[in-house]
């Protein structure tokens, strides 16, 4: 951890700075930053496909005491631009881990920063909203003007179309080991590994496909239902998986969409979108489903959110539709169900691999509905 002791900043683009030790590969990396709120999953956090553009900050203060292992990740690789934590392990302990945090870092390039004051900087975020950034290290360490004239001249999030930066350049398939009772299109659009993984469990053969497929293409595959994954950027820029949704809504093929893909179906029956001030980003957010008045304790990761009312039962181009599902904290919408073609989704993530696990139920709806088709 020698490293550690080199100097390093965190400049976000109202100005304010904070410093702090190098950690991970030196250097610069700018990204929009946003807290996340998890006491646990920081490997899977990393590798989620959802996180790529921005820079992550650990509201827990103790990050890699388990160090990294090779069964976690949710991707390929590591997505996040860069990030921050308060007081990174000095020897990480536990029986699965190979290396630690630090070093994985270094080894795929992750321009880190710790010995931050994350409290206050996870305050001023809330306060003021996620915000464009850099962390700068190392020989990138320049004046407070220089650094900030960087992180200006780095893209907004609002209008970033990064689904097409992160989805398979082709289709694979990830098959059960007993029966195939259904067969269904995963459209990957930043999809996460625990998510085929959930619906081979319950014998679906998964066909993972690129975000750019046509619907000649996912028709081949003669789905049974088809799947809308999570992914990083904004809704607003998802025109041709919006369009491909149309078309299998208008074929009355069910539908399950999470998180992004919650998004893209909520665009497809008609909503808008908006960007937060600062997300839902956690594995500790409460969730109410309005038919049932139950809770789940869910996982989040988002930045944007659609438009709409808890409750809310509204006229789409497919038929009548509901917002099904809603945030106790901010009663940002959750959650959709159209009545009239066989199509739901949720914003929130069942499949959590670090948990919580309340949620985990949906993708047995998801089966329920295309047994009703069948």
């Amino acid at each position: 951890m020698g490293a550690v002791m080199l100097s390093a900043a965190l400049v976000l683009e109202d100005g304010r700075v904070f410093r702090g030790a190098a950690f991970g590969a030196q250097g610069r990396t700018r990204g929009e930053a946003v807290f996340c709120t998890g006491m646990t999953g920081y490997q899977e956090t990393l590798t989620d496909p959802s996180y790529h553009g921005q820079i992550v900050v650990q509201t827990a203060p103790q990050i890699g005491n388990t160090g990294w292992n090779d069964e976690d990740d949710e991707s390929s690789k590591i997505w996040v631009n860069g990030y921050v934590v308060r007081d990174p392990a000095r020897t990480p302990s536990n029986w699965r881990s190979k290396r630690s945090l630090d070093e994985e870092l270094v080894r795929q390039g992750i321009v880190g920063i710790a010995e931050v004051d994350t409290r206050s900087l996870t305050r001023h975020l809330r306060e003021l909203g996620a915000m464009r950034a850099g962390v700068f290290s190392g020989d990138a360490l320049g004046t407070v003007d220089d650094m900030v004239a960087e992180v200006l001249a780095s893209p907004k999030m609002e209008g970033a179309d990064l689904a097409g930066q992160v989805t398979t350049p082709k289709p694979y398939v990830i098959s059960p080991s007993g029966d195939v009772r259904f067969r269904v299109v995963a459209l990957d659009l930043g999809i996460k590994s625990n998510t085929p993984r959930q619906m081979v469990k319950r014998g679906i053969e998964v066909h993972v496909l690129p975000s750019t497929s046509t619907l000649d293409e996912l028709l081949a595959v003669e789905p049974d239902g088809v799947f809308l994954s999570n992914g990083p950027g904004d809704p607003a820029t998802t025109t041709h998986a919006t369009e491909l949704t149309k078309q299998v809504l208008g074929r009355e093929i069910p539908l399950f969409g999470i998180c992004f893909g919650n998004q893209v179906l909520g665009r497809a029956l008609g909503l808008d979108t908006y960007k937060m001030r600062y997300g839902h980003r956690g594995i500790n957010i409460p969730v109410i489903d309005v038919a049932t008045k139950s809770v789940a304790i869910t996982a989040q990761n988002h930045g944007f959110a659609l438009e709409g009312e808890p409750g809310q039962r509204f006229e789409s181009p497919f038929g009548a539709a509901q917002v099904s599902h809603y945030c106790a904290n901010d009663g940002a919408v959750e959650g959709l169900r159209a009545f009239d073609v066989p199509a739901f989704s949720v914003q929130y993530h069942p499949e959590a691999a670090a948990g919580p696990h309340d949620a985990a139920p949906l993708f047995d709806d998801f089966v329920s509905l295309m047994e009703k088709k069948a």
